[in-house]
């Protein structure tokens, strides 16, 4: 029943604990039904299976119905609404959606149609990330947690290896398949090469490219292309799905990045990638490759990273990803490894153990990325009401750089360079809702316009070409460290400037 659901998310959301988190998932996961455990694992994390449902936030708060007095639901009663939702298109596809809503949330209590919502909107705060899902798998199952995160990672499906579990299937036959896209290694990070190098013994220093992910499969002769979150995006580079079909041998997994150059064959900007991907192939993106999973006939990731170089380089040639591989404790080299990334372009190196096998879906120190972290003091502008679970609250600030010269607008004025809302705990959101509406010059619809006069200090990976804002650049991946008040408190006036900013662009 979907009750049962909300009942252990309810438990889950209620406490910190991570073992109570797993125990009282685990209690779900042993009663149920192994065809329904792909559905159930949805629920709990609030990712359906069936991917996006084409429901929006406004849709669902305007259509929501009477609460049912009863909770009826079941968990293929909901899994069928979301294929319906997600199979729905072409013209009167609005109206299908609707009448399935209606159906479906009509049917649902109260606590249910809050947890529907939610993992229609992507709103879920259960704190049930997969590594607990994993350990209350392992719980219940009575099985070794490293065992189900195996499989669930080299499978890429959690809640399809939970069901599989449940039928009694043997787990440790769980190996890399050709076809079947598997999570992706992670890394780690330091601040430093140095630092990378001092825990990695003999390492394989590479550069970090500013491209778009990619897990290349080739089954047959046939090349399918998976992005990290393992969408399958074939369709959008065929100039790589060339590159692959070329290599020698068998069937391939390679794991790699994909970029587009500029006319001199220097990277360009990542939003140019970004861009060449979303227009299935218009511009040509080119590959390189870091790791092979699968290749000679057999899986390759419990190989050590020395051997999987090996038949790397045998197999893709002139696409190997650029590096070196150094000895242990050769903190110089690995510093010249970024020095000659960053002169490249590229976003600095990842520090590889040679001697570490392939982990899907974890990560940890045996990969270790460093590249620059930029801190700037920027004044907030603007502040947006937030939506889902920060209804209620002012959430995503508006970012300005200090323009003294007049080069954008007027001398000594402010130009907008980005908004975020990461890093932003509910300590300072509740700040920001209390203080903001303090200093409001103005409201625009959703927006409260501000005076320019709280600094905060925010992180960003860089800057990027941008006709959105009138500086003419953009922050990448900004992140709020701390604001600039109290006894760390800065004035306007000290804020850094667009000229700071538009000296980090690469382009």
């Amino acid at each position: 029943m979907l009750q049962e659901v909300v009942a252990a998310a309810a438990d889950v959301a209620a406490t910190r604990s991570r073992t109570a988190k797993a125990r009282a998932l685990a209690d779900l996961i042993a009663r149920v039904e192994p065809d329904d455990a792909p559905a159930v694992t949805g629920l709990i994390l609030g990712r359906p299976r069936q991917g996006r449902l084409g429901v929006g936030w406004r849709t669902l708060i305007e259509r929501r119905p009477e609460a049912a007095s009863a909770a009826r639901l079941t968990v293929r009663d909901v899994d069928e609404a979301f294929t319906a939702l997600a199979s729905a298109s072409g013209t009167g596809s609005a109206a299908v959606r609707v009448a399935i809503l209606d159906g479906l949330l009509s049917r649902a209590d109260a606590a249910e149609q809050d947890h529907l919502i939610r993992v229609m909107t992507g709103e879920m705060r259960t704190g049930a990330l997969e590594g607990v899902l994993v350990d209350a798998a392992a719980l219940a199952l009575r099985l070794p947690t490293s065992l189900v995160r195996r499989a669930a990672m080299l499978t890429g499906d959690i809640g399809a290896t939970i069901g599989s579990a449940l039928r009694g299937d043997d787990l440790t036959a769980v190996d890399l398949t050709p076809g079947v896209p598997a999570a992706p290694m992670l890394a780690g990070a330091a601040p430093t090469a140095a630092e990378a190098m001092a825990t990695s013994g003999a390492a394989s220093v590479e550069y970090k490219l500013d491209g778009a992910r990619l897990q290349v499969h080739r089954v047959g002769g046939t090349v399918t292309a998976y992005t990290r979150s393992l969408a399958d995006i074939t369709a959008r580079v065929p100039d790589v799905v060339a590159v692959v079909e070329s290599f020698p041998g068998g069937d391939l997994v390679l794991d790699g990045e994909t970029l587009a150059l500029d006319e001199s064959g220097a990277a360009r900007p990542f939003q140019d990638t970004m861009s060449s991907l979303g227009r299935d192939g218009a511009s040509p993106l080119h590959v390189w490759f870091f790791d092979i999973l699968y290749g000679e006939g057999r899986s390759l990731i419990d190989e050590p990273l020395r051997v999987r170089r090996t038949v790397l380089a045998a197999t893709v040639g002139e696409h190997v990803i650029g590096g070196s591989e150094l000895s242990d404790g050769d903190a110089d080299g690995a510093q010249r490894v970024l020095d000659d990334a960053l002169a490249a372009g590229h976003e600095g190196v990842v520090v590889k153990s040679l001697d570490s096998t392939y982990a899907a879906g974890r990560r940890g120190a045996a990969w270790v990325k460093v590249k620059p972290v930029y801190t700037y003091d920027l004044v907030v502008l603007a502040v947006e009401e937030g939506s889902g679970r920060r209804s209620g609250m002012l959430s995503n600030i508006h970012l300005g750089a200090r323009d003294p010269d007049g080069d954008v607008g007027e001398p000594g004025g402010f130009v907008m360079v980005g908004k975020t809302f990461k890093g932003l705990t509910d300590r300072i959101l509740a700040w920001q809702t209390d203080h903001f509406p303090t200093i409001a010059t103005r409201r625009d619809g959703h927006v409260l316009h501000l005076r320019p006069e709280v600094v905060v200090e925010v992180a960003v990976d860089g800057v990027q070409r941008s006709s959105r804002y009138p500086g003419g650049i953009a922050l990448r991946f900004a992140r709020v460290k701390r604001y600039r008040i109290g006894a760390d408190e800065k004035p306007p006036t000290e804020a850094d400037t667009i000229a700071d900013l538009r000296a980090l662009r690469r382009d």
